[in-house]
């Protein structure tokens, strides 16, 4: 039974290891992108634009005008 809970405190340990390596493989390609200037302001641009229109969207869905 004592193996059981030395395997079962081992998995917090195994899902922050997985949420890391997934942030670090996911957002690398985006942090090597952001080195360029104007592919950096792109990037904000986009980030805006796509923020701003999901707000607008929500906004008009719940009726707050």
């Amino acid at each position: 039974m004592s193996n059981f809970w030395v395997n079962l405190y081992k998995f917090p340990r195994f899902l922050i290891s997985v949420l890391i390596g997934f942030f670090l493989t996911t957002f690398q390609p985006i942090f090597k992108l952001l080195k360029n200037k104007k592919d950096k302001m792109l990037f904000i641009v986009i980030i805006t634009t796509i923020t701003v229109l999901c707000y607008r969207i929500i906004q008009i869905m719940t009726d707050n005008i």
